[in-house]
């Protein structure tokens, strides 16, 4: 039993042989000329009523409200395919498909912002377009063309543009994801793969009121990801990894975790599901280098340059955590901060040990901080020039 989105009208899922065409690597190959994906919006898709919308739009929160439309694809050894834009409905797997047992999967976050002028816009869609194909390369997926990638973005948020909230840093967040969808439980890449994307309208992070500073606990037991495993891929297993250290965190009275490396327990790498960043006291921004284990965060490459931007020094290098500890203490670290696609950039209040707490400054939202995150978001909301070309305009 193959995987099938329950929409009238969806293309049956083409049965899968008992191998992939595969690459010499064993990763999966078309086998066919790539065929351009339209993702079509369909026809008669029930909408949610108007009132009911509003409702949602007036508080919506983060991840628990969902649009009328999903967009899909399927690839099998004969290539992409049954692409559209469809009714967001539950979808129907084997209990045998691959992705259940093996995790074979990957997924994308990004957002698209309604501007004063009523467009819309995504932020640096091309961006996650490349993570989205790297992260499939090393999880042994096929490939999605990027431009397809952003196709499928492009058509999900026309087909529910009024779903896109306005004000503040109100968005709407889209979720692209892949994963097997073959009914088979031999171990190898899988021969049907089901591509989706979800939307779902999201409320400032930090409810529209104040900043406010997140206590990281330190992980002492716990890593998130080893060299020549799947740290730098955007996949499923990597935050499953790291929510027993999470939860860890919640016990100890933090909001979030910060993972160091494997191998040596020394090294800063990031958080659960963000990458940090240390202003030092000569305004110097400092990030963890990547290294195969940290994620290539698309709000990280964003901040480094509008620090530079800004006429800060901007440095990727190992940070061991004595420094983040002493410089703390010295004064030598002034700032800390965390950013990524949900809270964009969150200041961070303290480094919290077993029988250790290191704060940086004053535990406040720092200068350096809030003006890194306010050109961001005003550059992702319109009200600043987008001077690097990184908005796509969606509507």
């Amino acid at each position: 039993m193959a995987s099938s989105t329950e929409t009238p009208g969806a293309p049956a899922p083409t049965a899968a042989p008992d191998a992939p065409a595969t690459s010499a690597a064993g990763v999966p190959t078309a086998g066919h000329q790539p065929v351009e994906l339209a993702f079509e919006i369909g026809a008669g898709v029930p909408r949610l009523p108007e009132a009911d919308r509003a409702e949602v739009l007036a508080a919506p929160g983060f991840g628990r409200h969902f649009t009328d439309h999903m967009a899909r694809a399927v690839w099998t050894p004969a290539g992409w395919g049954q692409d559209g834009v469809v009714a967001h409905a539950p979808i129907t797997l084997s209990p045998a498909a691959a992705v259940l047992h093996y995790a074979q999967e990957v997924f994308e976050g990004l957002k698209a912002y309604r501007h004063d002028d009523g467009s819309v816009w995504a932020f640096r869609p091309e961006a996650n377009a490349a993570r989205f194909a790297a992260s499939a390369r090393r999880l042994a997926l096929p490939v999605l063309p990027e431009d397809a990638f952003v196709r499928s973005v492009e058509q999900l948020v026309r087909a529910d543009v009024d779903w896109v909230p306005t004000g503040g840093e109100n968005s709407l967040y889209l979720r692209p994801f892949m994963f097997a969808s073959e009914s088979f439980l031999g171990v190898r890449p899988a021969a049907e793969v089901t591509y989706l994307v979800i939307a779902s309208p999201a409320g400032s992070y930090f409810g529209g009121g104040e900043i406010t500073p997140v206590s990281i606990w330190l992980s002492q037991e716990y890593s998130r990801a080893a060299p020549g495993g799947t740290g730098a891929a955007k996949c499923g297993g990597n935050y499953a990894a790291s929510l027993r250290a999470q939860a860890e965190a919640s016990e100890n009275g933090c909001d979030q975790v910060a993972f160091l490396d494997a191998v040596e327990h020394r090294w800063v790498e990031e958080l659960g599901g963000m990458n940090l960043f240390f202003v030092m006291d000569d305004g110097t921004l400092v990030t963890p280098e990547l290294s195969g284990t940290i994620l290539e965060g698309v709000t990280r490459s964003s901040v480094l340059q509008i620090a530079a931007d800004l006429g800060h020094r901007v440095e990727e290098r190992r940070v061991d955590v004595a420094e983040w500890r002493e410089g703390c203490e010295s004064g030598r670290v002034r700032e800390v901060f965390a950013c990524g696609t949900a809270a964009v950039v969150t200041p961070v209040g303290a480094l919290v040990e077993p029988g250790r707490r290191s704060v940086a400054g004053d535990g406040g939202t720092g200068e350096v901080t809030a003006a890194v995150r306010q050109r961001l978001t005003d550059v992702q909301t319109g009200r600043a020039e987008d001077t690097h070309g990184w908005l796509h305009r969606l509507v």
